[in-house]
């Protein structure tokens, strides 16, 4: 009778045949994206490898590293400012921050997941809101980081030309080589996106827990293929940190 009931479930879901490794049709095209999202950020981030690498890198002391348009920046001394405390130095403190904000929202997602798969509605809905919290609060820290970034420091740097550069674009670079920015940029603004749509995907859920959609039909498996995503954009933004701030 069990295993009658177990092959009714499999047919419902994939139209036919067992569900491979007894997994629902939507977790298992959730585990595809991931897949395919993966490959796009390696390839990202083994370019901005390769091009890091394939320009001169600062060799003298951190004391005395100026900005140059020639070398490759050292991260600590771009990421370095805190807000509302101008003039201080405080490397990759901020962005340490960001990085503690986010796998605290991986955290509070666990255990809405946990919570969902024991039917407890009012749990989702707590640790859900907090997720969402979470992503808002790094969205309005990448926010502050990129406006720092794009106004750059009150000294600038000079040029070979002659001509002195504050802040960063697409085209120029206070800090370091055109590029630098550019990969800045795109690659951090695309993880925000994902941090973006992520937030928004958590909302409908946190909304449909609240109305009670999810009691409706018997399970919280939404929570969960949600929840892959956000461990997945989590884990991306670890590789990122390593690249862009720590080496």
């Amino acid at each position: 009778m069990a295993t009658t009931a177990t092959m009714d479930t499999a047919k419902s879901r994939w139209g036919g045949g067992m569900a491979p490794m007894n997994t629902s049709y939507g977790k298992l095209m959730m585990w595809f994206f991931l897949l395919s999202d993966a490959f796009s950020f390696s390839a990202l981030l083994i370019t901005y490898g390769l091009i890091r690498y394939s320009h001169p890198a600062y060799s003298g002391s951190v004391a005395d590293f100026e900005f140059s348009t020639e070398y490759w920046p050292i991260p600590e001394m771009v990421f370095e400012a805190l807000p509302f405390l101008h003039g201080v130095h405080a490397p990759l403190i901020f962005v340490g921050i960001m990085t503690f904000i986010l796998i605290l929202s991986s955290v509070t997602m666990v255990l809405a997941v946990e919570a969902g798969h024991r039917m407890d509605r009012k749990g989702v809905i707590k640790w859900m809101l907090w997720t969402i919290i979470g992503g808002l609060a790094f969205l309005g820290c990448q926010a502050w980081e990129w406006s720092h970034f794009i106004h750059g420091t009150d000294e600038g740097t000079m040029t070979a030309a002659g001509e002195v550069i504050y802040g960063a674009n697409l085209t120029i670079n206070q800090y370091g080589p055109p590029l630098f920015a550019s990969l800045f940029f795109f690659i951090t603004g695309f993880h925000g996106f994902h941090v973006f749509s992520g937030v928004v995907i958590n909302f409908i859920i946190f909304f449909n827990a609240v109305v009670g959609t999810y009691d409706k039909r018997g399970h919280y498996e939404m929570v969960e293929k949600s929840g892959l995503y956000w461990h997945f954009v989590d884990l991306v933004w670890v590789f990122v940190f390593t690249l862009f701030y720590l080496i």
